[in-house]
């Protein structure tokens, strides 16, 4: 009789063990509701003693989640479609919060992500979606942090994953681009013209100074056309050569005898020259 009744206690005491002990692992916290009533005490990782009966525990992730949100179709304020879908990290902080002002905290964010992504599309223009997406991120980020506190949760980062553009705004883009790659190549080579221009101007009166070295500039265009040995060399003979020949050769015959009135009397044609009418 003693064996039996100790046997039940002994059973009796391991099943009272067994419903009041729970574990609750690393990454989670403890919530302990009495009668209903949480208590105010978070249970930690480890064993944790409940009153049986009396007690639940309700545990709480306190993982980083990555939610995504489904792509989103709105009106940018320029007025083009777009369809845009993001990503949101979010946390909970404060396990009470989280389990007792919001009956799925998960469910709750990925609703509210989801119409402040819509919102965002309708504040913004396409070409901040396209290309400033630090900042949207950021406005994003607080829109929907700001109910989120009061739930327990801290949004860690939001970040806009795709912008996807009709195939008739994708083409008209790409004419834009196009006609700027086109416009720039343009301005650059005008540019190069009006540079090489006043070079040129310079060079011009460089060798209107000094007509010598419009004929160093001849030879030198001789030197590179004749590196080809196979070319043809068509030489022009400019009149201020022959002016510069003319008047630093010496005339034959008389020498030059001075008037009365100071000038150079012309030396007299000799028969042959040419010019002489016999």
């Amino acid at each position: 009789m003693v064996v039996e009744i100790l046997s039940a206690v002994a059973v009796a005491g391991g099943a009272w063990l067994a419903a009041s002990l729970r574990v609750v692992k690393q990454y989670e916290r403890g919530l302990v509701f009495r009668f209903g009533r949480v208590r105010p005490a978070i249970r930690q990782p480890g064993l944790a003693l409940l009153v049986p009966i009396a007690d639940r525990l309700q545990k709480v992730n306190m993982q980083i989640v990555t939610m995504p949100i489904p792509a989103q179709d709105g009106i940018t304020r320029d007025n083009v479609t777009v369809r845009v879908d993001a990503v949101v990290y979010f946390k909970v902080i404060d396990p009470v919060l989280a389990a007792v002002n919001v009956q799925d905290y998960r469910s709750a964010v990925g609703q509210v992500a989801q119409t402040s992504l819509r919102s965002i599309i309708g504040k913004s223009d396409l070409d901040d979606l396209l290309s400033n997406r630090e900042r949207l991120n950021e406005g994003l980020e607080l829109m929907i942090d700001s109910p989120a506190l009061d739930w327990g949760i801290h949004i860690d980062r939001v970040e806009i994953k795709d912008v996807a553009l009709p195939e008739s705004m994708k083409r008209s883009m790409s004419r834009q681009a196009e006609a700027e790659r086109e416009r720039r190549a343009r301005v650059i080579s005008a540019d190069g013209e009006l540079q090489a221009s006043h070079k040129l101007s310079q060079a011009a009166a460089t060798m209107a100074d000094t007509p010598a070295a419009l004929q160093l500039r001849l030879l030198e265009t001789v030197v590179q056309v004749s590196a080809e040995k196979n070319s043809t060399l068509v030489l022009p003979f400019p009149v201020e050569l022959l002016r510069f020949l003319d008047a630093n050769t010496p005339k034959r015959g008389v020498p030059e005898e001075p008037e009365a009135n100071g000038q150079v009397a012309p030396a007299p044609r000799e028969p042959g020259d040419v010019g002489q009418v016999s």
